[in-house]
């Protein structure tokens, strides 16, 4: 049953859908379905149209209402649109509606995702916690799958009250998540050997939103070639690389990066992936200060690492990245009103709140041009350092720094 982790890569026009509600605001679902852009273009798909209504609460039948639902109906009969996509993960039952009234391929936010993770697992490791996903993701959906299956089996010796096809396949699949379960416990038994081995190095982690530069960040402090692309989610599995600043060597680890509404199901099968994080002496939080809103991806991050690592505390270094791509709206100086976070330069953000929120530091960078690298090496040193000492209090392990050296000499 492998056949699920394969995905198509063509280009589809699609219709996205957002809800305005009592804890979604008018903004944020449009931020939200601006990042539901991005994810569509990263899977292939080209939006068209976006449809964005206001409710209480999602319907629990069509999810939007059914006006809406019917508006959608027209505009997609009318263009040919394919496929709808909407902003939250659906009901099995709201998926059957839809699809019984708009008569067009439906995803939801969770199986867009998946569907992304699936196109990039390279790994055998990757591939099989994508997998798992997508199973656990898609149990509850069979009746939606599988209808023209809901029957008995006929035929000589089968006869009587039977297993229905659709039992069968909830059977088949259940007994394959056991066994990508088993699978994944062998899997992990492996690493944690190879983390055991990696002897006394202190381990960092770089932790983020997706898309924030992380992986770029980390060929530029590990001099390596870790793949970077514009796109969310070009990191899946955890890639580790030995970073030298001056005299002082220690364990770089790239994560996977978080994202709003993650789906259960990922986080659930990534949970070992993300051991890393959990093992990490200090975690280095990458934000990306260009975007709008990062306050909230801060948030988002923050609380799924409480999640992952059980409220255990961690030292945590905050960088800014892309600072070379910031933006800000300058205030005349006749405009009384209050300034927002918007009217806020760089240097007033350095100032501020900011440069306090890493408990271990705080550092502003842009991985694409150099610009505060150095610095930020200069802080990681310290902060490596200091975990060093407190873990080989007689210095077993450092080595001699000839180039400072060099350099007093001079």
């Amino acid at each position: 049953m492998r056949e699920f982790i394969i995905t198509e890569t063509k280009s589809d026009e699609a219709v996205l859908v957002g809800l305005i509600t009592r804890n979604q605001t008018e903004d944020q679902a449009k931020e939200y379905l601006d990042e539901l852009d991005f994810l569509s273009r990263t899977a292939g798909v080209e939006p068209v149209v976006r449809f964005l209504q206001r409710l209480e609460q999602p319907h629990p039948v069509t999810f939007v209402g059914k006006g809406k639902l019917e508006e959608i109906r027209l505009y997609v009969e009318e263009q040919e649109i394919g496929l709808v996509i909407f902003d939250d993960e659906l009901t099995p039952k709201q998926l059957r509606n839809i699809e019984a009234v708009l008569k067009v391929r439906i995803l939801d936010r969770t199986s867009l995702i998946l569907d992304i993770f699936a196109a990039r697992a390279t790994t055998a490791y990757a591939k099989t916690q994508v997998e798992l996903a997508q199973y656990r993701y898609m149990l509850p959906r069979l009746t939606r799958l599988w209808t023209h299956l809901e029957r008995q089996r006929g035929g000589v010796g089968m006869r009587g009250p039977g297993e229905t096809q659709l039992e069968t396949d909830k059977r088949l699949i259940q007994d394959r998540i056991a066994h990508l379960k088993e699978e994944l416990k062998g899997i992990d038994r492996q690493m944690a050997m190879q983390r055991k081995n990696r002897g006394k190095l202190v381990r960092v982690a770089l932790v983020g939103y997706t898309n924030v530069g992380k992986s770029t960040l980390m060929n530029v402090l590990s001099k390596s070639d870790v793949f970077a692309e514009n796109k969310l989610f070009a990191t899946l599995d955890t890639t580790v690389r030995k970073v030298i600043v001056h005299n002082l060597p220690f364990l770089l680890s790239d994560t996977v990066g978080f994202i709003r509404k993650l789906p259960t199901e990922l986080i659930e099968s990534f949970k070992s992936t993300l051991d890393e994080v959990r093992e990490a002496d200090l975690l280095v939080h990458v934000v990306d200060i260009s975007h709008p809103n990062f306050e909230e991806h801060i948030e988002v991050v923050s609380s799924t690492l409480r999640e992952i690592t059980a409220g255990d505390e961690k030292s945590v270094l905050l960088v800014f990245n892309k600072i070379d791509a910031f933006t800000y709206d300058e205030k005349p100086l006749d405009d009384l009103s209050e300034r927002t976070r918007r009217n806020l330069s760089r240097e007033d953000l350095e100032r501020t709140w900011m440069a306090r929120l890493g408990e271990s530091g705080c550092s502003f960078i842009s991985a694409r041009t150099g610009e505060g690298i150095d610095e930020l090496k200069t802080l990681l040193y310290d902060r490596v350092k200091e975990l060093h000492i407190q873990r080989f209090p007689y210095n077993d392990f450092l080595f001699q720094d000839y180039t400072l050296e060099t350099n007093d000499d001079e």
